[in-house]
């Protein structure tokens, strides 16, 4: 069975009414990263950071895989698929994807603030238990913080990802600018030979000298269209 490797990026998740946070528009014009997305910013308002993070997933609850998460899980019929995400939704493990790596961590997941990596004090949040409240604690007695990578921090995920992405037969990318690193940087673990599908509506160019076929469609659209170069692949 073929080895299929999607990196997704804000773009896969727009259609189900996530909010971006790069784009005009998006969150960081009304919550400055550094306040909310940041080791610093913890340390100075655990309160605003959780207030924020809990009213994301309040957001996130509200909404559903859309078409092109359906077809990313189907693509599991027939290949070894497994999603590199930049998103911090579940949406892909809610359309039915059965392997994601998450790069910058998960909304519904909390921590300790001593030690993120602690599988110990992992807790994940559901639909019906969704807000933290201040003040929380974490098994280890340190407060309870978003699993969310926070900006300056390592990517823990990134080396498991580049090892899924050397191996992979065919690799795809939806909804990603590609000038956010480390993630950015899987493109020159594509074996050579590998076939790079670029799914998204913008002018978007993957870096490196491997040759992309780009299909300017939004997720969805796209993902039909990719179903359709794959079929005809396999012919």
């Amino acid at each position: 069975m073929k080895k299929i490797v999607i990196l997704t990026g804000a773009g896969m998740s727009a259609e189900s009414g996530i909010k971006t946070f790069r784009d005009a528009g998006g969150l960081w014009e009304s919550y400055p990263v550094e306040q909310v997305a940041s080791h610093e910013g913890w340390l100075a308002n655990p309160v605003l950071v959780n207030d924020f993070y809990n009213a994301r997933r309040r957001e996130l609850l509200d909404c559903r895989p859309n078409e092109g998460h359906l077809l990313v899980a189907a693509l599991e019929k027939k290949y070894d698929v497994t999603v590199v995400t930049q998103n911090v939704d579940n949406l892909h493990e809610r359309a039915g994807s059965s392997r994601v790596i998450h790069l910058h961590g998960e909304l519904m997941k909390v921590c300790s603030s001593r030690d993120v990596e602690n599988p110990a004090c992992w807790q994940t949040l559901t639909a019906g238990n969704w807000r933290v409240e201040p003040g929380a604690r974490a098994a280890d007695g340190s407060l309870l913080r978003p699993y969310i990578v926070f900006f300056g921090e390592p990517v823990p995920m990134i080396s498991v990802a580049a090892d899924c992405v050397a191996r992979a037969d065919i690799f795809v990318i939806i909804g990603t600018s590609l000038n956010v690193y480390p993630a950015a940087g899987l493109v020159g673990y594509v074996r050579p030979g590998a076939p790079i599908y670029l799914i998204d509506p913008k002018p978007v160019r993957a870096p490196g000298s491997h040759p992309v076929t780009y299909i300017r469609k939004g997720a969805s659209e796209g993902m039909r269209e990719l179903a359709q170069l794959l079929m005809k692949r396999e012919e």
